[in-house]
């Protein structure tokens, strides 16, 4: 017999937060438990099966796995029962009594109060188990640990409230069984039909047998009646092994929620067989909206990995790349070894080939959704963009392989538009360039309306000249990988000489040298006030309404990517920005006249770099200097 060793335990804090939810809030969207449930049940099985690789005798004389769903009219009860991997009294604590998964905070932050939304959370953080209160006021887990004796049983026991009880018990197979005690109201699901009609609805994808009892009619008793046979509910076969033509769009929706454990629909998805140097079957989907952990690129992938149909791993971040991380779903390997480690999946030419054809197959389901005329894939990549996009552009710096491809799915605002969506291809801007231009003008920013009013756009504006406006963080970075498109060279507007080439007809290049001729004594004095902040000043005629600007140099990095790299708290090299002043502006053409020896001249020169470094989102070296010069010369035009 088992040595009787119970003991109470409270809930981790944040179980608590969980349970309340799960009882009080999302009680509409209740089908779900049978869902998550069957789930937990299902990866218990694939886990059997990996840890069997390397120890055979843990399948015992046990070797079918499966799923059983039973229901107890009399006693109110439906169990789940399935003979996986199973768990020892520490897995029993530490699975069930705590959510041991960073981003527990997340989890909470996302909760909106819309039951759907709340419920799309809750396999996607990994606490499916837990909506077995949405149902049951009690809850009873009866597991053994696959080697472990008969007398390592564990009873798991809880009513949802503050607390749980963990003893030993006698359990004769391996596995799990999870018996819900049902709350009144909840008498519906007491029916083969209700349930059956769940599963399917739910579960059908599900690899191994789910079996329930079969019913007859008791002429006696005039109801039906279970009996001692099982029939297999689900269709019991993977569903990325089956043919195509199968396979249901309701099928392969349901089975993307099953491996990605989220509550809606994919976006789009590719289902195929590669045959060639090597063969594999691969199930990839586009998700729907970004999961809370996106930017962590520390995050494992979210691939399974099987070989010939064994699970070995559900996250094998080495048949994708990193900047296609949110990408979900199945590859089944015919030429992997079934001892598969992650040492090996780095090292492997197969899964070099699997990475590589993987890759070009989600940059085509993208290209096909990006290029087609009907408007709902416009609208599903539409999406996507708004979802995935900034990610997407990790990629031109990570794959110099599809860096052209990645290229044309890029999307960007720009000035020809009244909103800050980014709509706009390389090649929709290529497509609007103006007779004599050459290059694809750009600027960078903090913000949409940063970007959007700078200075640099004026002259731009006045020639009708589209610019791109760049205003995601990875951006910065994004260019320094991406010179050109289709042979047009990538031009910040914000760096180095203003160069519009045919653009600037003769007659404007003659005026702007005259111009430069009569402004160069104003100049070298401006040079010798500002010789602390400036490294140069010079004349442009890129400004028609401010009176200067800032630009770096062409080959320094701009001054949006040294404001990032300074709130990263990374160290940013240090360079004088140059002066622009715009000689047909009034404040200008005043200070042209100026005496170089009075203070005057050295504080409207001063107040012209500073109004310039707030034009573009920089931050002052001496605000109260500022603040003081201004105010000064406020005054001054007061008298």
């Amino acid at each position: 017999m088992a040595v009787v060793e119970k003991e109470t335990l409270g809930f981790q804090a944040e179980v608590k937060q969980l349970l309340h939810l799960m009882i009080h809030s999302l009680y509409s969207n209740k089908e779900i438990f049978l869902r998550e449930l069957i789930s937990n049940a299902s990866d218990a099985a694939d886990k059997l099966r990996f840890e069997a690789i390397n120890n055979d005798a843990l399948y015992g004389d046990d070797n079918e796995l499966r799923i059983k769903v039973l229901f107890d009219k009399d006693a109110k009860t439906i169990t789940i029962s399935d003979n996986g991997i199973g768990m020892s009294r520490d897995e029993v604590i530490s699975h069930l009594g705590t959510i041991a998964k960073s981003g527990t905070k997340e989890f909470f932050s996302k909760l909106s109060g819309d039951q759907q939304a709340d419920a799309a959370l809750i396999g996607q953080f990994g606490v499916g188990f837990y909506s077995a209160f949405i149902v049951a006021d009690k809850v009873i887990v009866n597991t053994r640990r696959a080697g472990a004796f008969a007398s390592e049983g564990v009873r798991w026991e809880s009513g949802g409230e503050g607390e749980y009880s963990v003893e030993s018990i006698e359990k004769p197979g391996r596995g799990t069984d999870v018996i819900l005690h049902l709350r009144a109201g909840e008498e519906e699901l007491l029916s083969s039909w209700k349930l059956k009609s769940i599963i399917r609805k739910y579960s059908d994808h599900i690899s191994i047998p789910i079996l329930m009892q079969k019913e007859e009619w008791d002429e006696e008793k005039k109801e039906t009646v279970l009996k001692d046979e099982w029939e297999t509910v689900n269709q019991a076969s993977a569903l990325w092994a089956r043919s195509k033509n199968d396979i249901t769009k309701e099928q392969y929706e349901e089975f993307y929620k099953h491996v990605s454990h989220d509550f809606q629909p994919p976006l789009t998805y590719t289902h195929n067989r590669v045959e060639g140097r090597s063969e594999y079957t691969q199930l990839l989907y586009v998700p729907t909206h970004a999961p809370f952990d996106l930017w962590d690129r520390n995050k494992r992938g979210g691939i399974k990995l099987y070989v010939r149909r064994v699970f070995i791993m559900d996250d094998a971040e080495q048949l994708m790349p990193t900047y296609l991380r949110f990408i979900k779903g199945v590859i089944d390997s015919n030429d992997l070894p079934l001892n598969v480690s992650r040492e090996i999946l780095q090292e492997s030419r197969d899964v070099r080939l699997i990475r590589e054809g993987s890759t070009k197959r989600v940059l085509g389901m993208l290209e096909e959704l990006a290029n087609s005329e009907e408007q709902e894939n416009k609208d599903k990549y539409t999406t996507f963009w708004r979802e995935f996009g900034q990610v997407l552009k990790e990629g031109i710096g990570e794959d110099a392989t599809n860096k052209d491809r990645i290229a044309k799915l890029l999307r960007f605002a720009s000035s020809k538009n009244d909103s800050a969506d980014q709509n706009v291809s390389f090649a929709d801007y290529v497509g609007r360039m103006k007779e004599g231009q050459t290059k694809i003008f750009y600027v960078t920013a903090e913000s949409y309306n940063a970007a959007r009013n700078s200075p640099h756009l004026e002259i731009f504006q006045k020639k009708g000249v589209e610019v791109l406006l760049l205003t995601d963080r990875v951006d910065e970075w994004m260019l320094s990988f991406l010179n050109e498109f289709d042979g047009k060279e990538l031009v910040s507007v914000a760096k180095g000489d203003l160069d519009l080439g045919a653009l600037e007809d003769e007659a404007e290049k003659k005026e702007h040298a005259e111009t430069e001729s009569s402004y160069k004594e104003l100049v070298e004095k401006m040079k010798g006030a500002l010789l602390d902040k400036a490294k140069d000043v010079r004349v442009t005629f890129r400004l028609t309404e401010s009176p200067a600007c800032l630009v770096a140099d062409e080959h320094e990095l701009s001054a949006n990517l040294v404001r990032m790299l300074k709130a990263a708290g990374q160290n940013a090299p240090e360079s004088k920005p140059i002066l622009e002043i715009n000689p047909n502006h009034p404040l200008v053409q005043r200070l042209k006249y100026e005496d170089p020896a009075s203070p005057r001249f050295g504080d409207w020169s001063h107040i012209l770099f500073d109004q310039a470094m707030l034009a573009e989102g920089g931050n002052l070296s001496d605000p109260a200097g500022f603040v003081k010069r201004l105010n000064e010369m406020l005054l001054a035009t007061v008298k």
